[in-house]
């Protein structure tokens, strides 16, 4: 009997175990079903997404490469990307005012159609999206991020590419900025690498570079080229500029006009002078980003501050023909004092922001996708491809494969159009992230990148972006584009005394527009900014 008591007593015992494990297992079921995203809930039903990006000079396809394939087939979903064949702006106004904006939308996060967009509800709202259709969303986006972009509203609108916030830049010389001063490598070896970051030497380099290379491969050395010229001016006699001078963004607690900063002036005064002597091109005043790169590509400019990722295409092509005709980053100009610059690398704004369309056609499925895109798993197979493809893991290294990286180098087209990794497809990537798999492999574009890291500095809290119906953006627009047409005056001045006068109509007219006013309204977002991301 002891023992029949014994063995009941064990069998409940074992049933007791057995309901536990089953109601155990059944609980973790549940929990992982919760969990699962939807891009994976929703993969086995097809969908075509078309997706606009505010940019004419891309490209690349969907669906003929590895990757763009390897996403469909784990997410069930293709694109159809879009672009403008002409001005970007017009194009993109003329389907807001249609309503016809597709599927997704891709544009840069200070264009004033942004918020066009929200404060016409023509967007959805991604949190609104997520709450209904994927709470995976929430686990994959970055927290500080998501309150940044948080309307007043409560609602976010969209999700950034190649965002830093300030806790990204702890990690001292891991981020570096895309602003170089670049000088072709056998021109400026052969006139002595002088020192260029003073006027005197600046001009005295330019002078010997013509003198000694009149011309490249049978054609005019331009001695002095930029980024284009656009309605409210170039980046590289302006911003670019004024990062290498080392112009501050505020002083006294105040946001500053580093426009009319005397030390930025000095250096514009150089570059009219340069002008004057007959050693600025018009060609750079009008050529477009298509011209500029095909020049960049026969290695025609002698230097320029220009971005350092923007030149890959070109230096592989000048790596390719003569590797000593590459570019390379050497000291800029600097200011009186000989400050290092303080370049900014891109800060929590991003480069650009992607929105899901009240047109789109399953606002579930682009959320679920978005999430895709913005999870470790999307940001892997944007970024490295397919393990055993294009990569491997060698003792915990992501490893290109030889072959994969060889094409990477030599030829960036083809690469997109068998491969298609390494960003590819940029619209949602996540650069902190993926540098944790894998630094800069093409010492091209590193060593570019490389030379910045010292000066890279976080400047998020000084982007300002005012809402589309105030009279502060109307205001802004007017004053930048009020120097758009004043730039390129000012350089090409027949004398100093016409660059002062032209130089002082800008500034009383600015004044006369309500800069003012602006500038105190500049200051309050600024410390709102700060505090917001917690910079006080």
């Amino acid at each position: 009997m002891k023992r029949i008591l014994v063995l009941l007593l064990m069998m409940i015992a074992y049933l007791f175990v057995l309901t536990g494990c089953s109601k155990q297992s059944s609980s973790e079921i549940v929990d992982e079903e919760d969990e699962i995203p939807a891009w994976q809930r929703l993969a086995e039903e097809e969908i075509t997404f078309e997706w606009y990006i505010n940019y004419s000079w891309y490209k690349t396809p969907w669906g003929q490469n590895m990757v763009s394939k390897a996403i469909t087939d784990e997410t069930g979903v293709s694109i159809k990307f879009l672009v403008p064949t002409g001005s970007e702006s017009q194009k993109l106004d003329a389907m807001i005012a249609s309503d016809t904006l597709p599927d997704l939308i891709t544009l840069g996060w200070w264009e004033t159609q942004a918020q066009i967009m929200v404060d016409e509800e023509m967007v959805y709202a991604l949190n609104e999206l997520a709450d209904q259709y994927d709470p995976y969303f929430y686990k994959v986006v970055d927290d500080q991020v998501v309150t940044w972009y948080t309307k007043e509203d409560g609602n976010l609108y969209c999700y950034p590419n190649s965002s830093y916030t300030p806790k990204d830049y702890e990690n001292e010389n891991s981020v570096g900025s895309n602003q170089n001063f670049l000088v072709r490598k056998d021109i400026y070896e052969a006139i002595g690498s002088p020192d260029m970051s003073t006027p005197e030497g600046y001009i005295e380099a330019v002078k010997a570079a013509v003198e000694m290379f009149p011309l490249v491969n049978g054609e005019p050395l331009i001695p002095i080229g930029s980024d284009e010229f656009y309605q409210e001016g170039c980046n590289s006699f302006d911003k670019y500029l004024q990062n290498f001078l080392a112009i501050p963004y505020e002083k006294n607690g105040f946001y500053y006009d580093r426009y009319l900063d005397p030390e930025y002036i000095k250096w514009l005064k150089v570059f009219r002078n340069l002008n004057e002597m007959g050693y600025m091109s018009k060609e750079i005043f009008i050529d477009k980003r298509a011209q500029l790169e095909e020049k960049m590509a026969k290695g025609r400019y002698f230097c320029l501050l220009y971005q350092g990722s923007d030149i890959q295409t070109s230096q592989k092509v000048l790596n390719a023909t003569n590797p000593e005709s590459i570019y390379i980053a050497v000291d800029g100009p600097k200011n009186s004092k000989k400050e290092d610059p303080v370049l900014p690398s891109t800060g929590i704004n991003g480069w650009t922001i992607t929105f899901i369309s009240k047109n789109c056609k399953d606002p579930e499925r682009a959320i679920a996708f978005l999430s895709y895109l913005i999870s470790e798993r999307g940001q892997k197979m944007v970024f490295l491809g397919i393990e055993g493809e294009t990569y491997d893991i060698v003792q915990d290294q992501y490893v290109i494969k030889p072959e994969v990286l060889e094409l990477l180098n030599t030829n960036r087209e083809k690469y997109d159009q068998i491969y298609g990794a390494d960003d590819a497809y940029w619209m949602l990537q996540n650069n902190v992230m993926q540098d944790q798999w894998l630094k800069e492999t093409d010492p091209l574009i590193g060593d570019l990148k490389e030379w910045t890291k010292p000066y890279a500095t976080y400047t998020g809290q000084y982007d300002v972006v005012f809402a589309t119906d105030s009279e502060y953006a109307a205001t802004d627009k007017k004053i930048k584009e009020e120097w758009g047409k004043t730039l390129p005056l000012l350089l090409l001045a027949d004398s100093e005394e016409e660059f002062d006068e032209i130089l002082k109509q800008y500034k009383e007219k600015k004044y006369e527009l309500g800069f003012g006013e602006l500038l105190l309204e500049y200051t309050r977002i600024m410390q709102e900014s700060k505090e917001k991301l917690g910079l006080d």
